[in-house]
């Protein structure tokens, strides 16, 4: 689902308003994205006002229509394909993430080097996902085989175009394959994306630029500097905003990632020691965020900012939303 316009974006904001609002008001004292305004009311747009339960079963009947179209196609192209039977699809929980949580954070820091679940032993009864076209497809030769998967996924990118700087690549789904096929059976009659339509551009641009004027704004550039100062106070200085800080654990993620090439470590001292690093840096990063009330007035700011881009755009927005319950087939 087309979520990339909303969620996660309110962790930018900007100056506060006083409003008269006519859409429905704010989540009280949630600072979750998913609780923002402009995020509930588009949620209809990708069935975010389903019920959990709501929204598996919609998956899973559309990834059952999806199998069916695909074995129909690679029946076509002169292959067995055996439709891919559910085994549990889940949209999983936040449940377990709980970067407000001293007694997590002092245990997981970000979650990014550990987190809930990582060590666990693997349940032996529990349902594995298993590729049921499996045998058939080690049944074919080498060649036979990457016929079988072209067909079924379209051409994929050559080593020497995926290593040329210049190289772009952009989904058709008439070169993706049975897949590709599938998907255009599920939507090709519905119109036009309305997230990449023209008719629904400069919407997409408004919305861009309201998180982007939320990041430069005055106000939140002050709650950001209050949050630096209490930084640089607790020993780690050189840090502009509060994302900087998991950010920086990012990156030295990614550089020891980089340098381990193909040689992973089930247990390595580097790596133990970064752990270490996150949870400190993200321990004086909570400290800090209580300290300044960083997240109730960057929710309250961004919040009431998205409460007016609603009044400014209410038109623009239901004529999109009205688009996106007919082609995503998630209106009531």
């Amino acid at each position: 689902m087309h979520r990339r316009m909303l969620a996660g974006l309110v962790a930018a904001s900007a100056l506060a308003l006083t409003l008269t609002a006519c859409s429905a008001p704010a989540t009280e004292n949630s600072s979750d994205p998913m609780d923002s305004p402009l995020n509930k009311y588009m949620a209809s747009a990708w069935g975010g006002d389903l019920s959990e339960e709501e929204q598996q079963k919609r998956a899973e009947e559309q990834q059952a229509k999806t199998e069916e179209f695909v074995a129909a196609c690679m029946k076509d192209e002169g292959f067995e394909y055996i439709p891919q039977p559910q085994t549990g699809m889940s949209f999983g929980s936040s449940d377990d993430y709980k970067p407000e949580d001293r007694e997590w954070v002092s245990q997981y820091g970000y979650g990014m080097i550990n987190s809930p679940g990582m060590n666990e032993p693997i349940d032996p009864d529990a349902e594995q996902w298993v590729d049921v076209n499996a045998d058939y497809v080690a049944s074919l030769s080498e060649a036979e085989q990457m016929a079988f998967y072209e067909a079924l996924s379209g051409p994929q990118p050559t080593e020497e175009e995926l290593s040329d700087p210049d190289f772009s690549w952009e989904y058709n789904w008439e070169t993706a394959g049975c897949y590709g096929f599938a998907q255009h059976e599920l939507e090709g009659d519905k119109g036009e994306d309305p997230y990449s339509a023209a008719q629904h551009k400069p919407l997409m641009d408004a919305m861009s630029t309201l998180y982007e004027d939320m990041m430069t704004s005055s106000d939140f550039t002050e709650l950001d500097g209050a949050w630096s100062d209490c930084m640089a106070d607790a020993g780690y200085p050189g840090f502009t905003t509060q994302g900087d800080a998991q950010t920086s654990i990012s990156d030295d993620l990614n550089e020891y990632w980089e340098s381990q090439g193909d040689n992973y470590l089930e247990s390595d001292p580097v790596r133990d020691e970064l752990g270490e690093k996150e949870i400190a840096i993200a321990l004086a990063d909570l400290e800090c965020r209580e300290k300044t009330d960083y997240r109730a007035k960057q929710t309250a700011v961004s919040f009431a900012l998205e409460e007016q881009f609603i009044q400014d755009h209410k038109a623009e927005l239901d004529a999109f939303l009205a688009d996106a319950e007919q082609f995503y087939g998630t209106g009531g």
